[in-house]
């Protein structure tokens, strides 16, 4: 058990990967960028972060061809993805960092022998490398991610099954004493409808749009 300055105790933290962990929003537009354009369904940056930023690709993807009048069979999406994610290989190799203070929280809760786990709408290709580059491969006892789950955030599923993985491994841990970490509004939406406290961090989004979580801040340096 671990209490927080703020007084909230918890048990268990989930990390959403983008914009909680690493800023790699931009380097993801620009990879959808570069896959859409030559389609004529390249969106703006603004778009992206009113509509997109709480998809997984399969979602975004649906999204671009469908608010065009696009169809989008099966095949054509997964070579989408594929795509995409080639491109964002590219990307990261020049430009990832990670946020200020996530890294130390990770490593006093590590410490603390809090388990923990991410919860992303990312693809495990997308997370690993970053992982292996910022040195905490092996902080996670659980990984979600796209691979794992049908729907993307703001349905629950992703954070249930990060939930139900944790409780395999570690039988004692509770839903009111787990945190999960998010930066947008789907995310909060999905960590509270599977049952979990919300620390949202105004990473992506100013406070007044992440007020339905559990409590807000400006860096999760003030966690430490």
């Amino acid at each position: 058990m671990v209490i927080f300055p703020n007084g909230i105790q918890t048990e268990t933290v989930i990390f959403d990967f983008d914009g909680v962990i690493v800023d790699t929003e931009p380097l993801h537009y620009a990879a959808f960028q570069r896959t859409l354009e030559p389609l004529g369904l390249h969106f703006t940056w603004q778009e992206y972060v009113e509509t997109y930023i709480g998809f997984d690709d399969r979602d975004a993807f649906r999204h671009a061809f469908s608010s065009k009048g696009t169809m989008l069979i099966p095949d054509k999406l997964h070579s989408l993805i594929e795509q995409k994610a080639s491109f964002f290989q590219e990307i990261i190799r020049s430009d990832v960092s990670a946020y200020p203070g996530v890294l130390e929280l990770i490593f006093f809760l590590h410490a603390q022998k809090i388990p923990l786990a991410i919860c992303s709408g990312a693809l495990r290709s997308d997370i690993d490398p970053i992982l292996a580059m910022l040195g905490i491969s092996d902080y996670f006892d659980v990984i979600v991610t796209a691979d794992d789950v049908a729907v993307s955030k703001p349905d629950p599923e992703c954070y249930q099954l990060a939930f139900q993985r944790l409780q395999s491994a570690h039988n004692s841990i509770s839903k009111n004493a787990t945190i999960a970490i998010e930066d947008t509004p789907a995310g909060i939406s999905a960590a509270k409808a599977a049952g979990l406290m919300v620390c949202a961090v105004t990473n992506s989004y100013p406070a007044d749009r992440l007020d339905q979580a559990t409590f807000v801040t400006d860096s999760l340096s003030s966690l430490i």
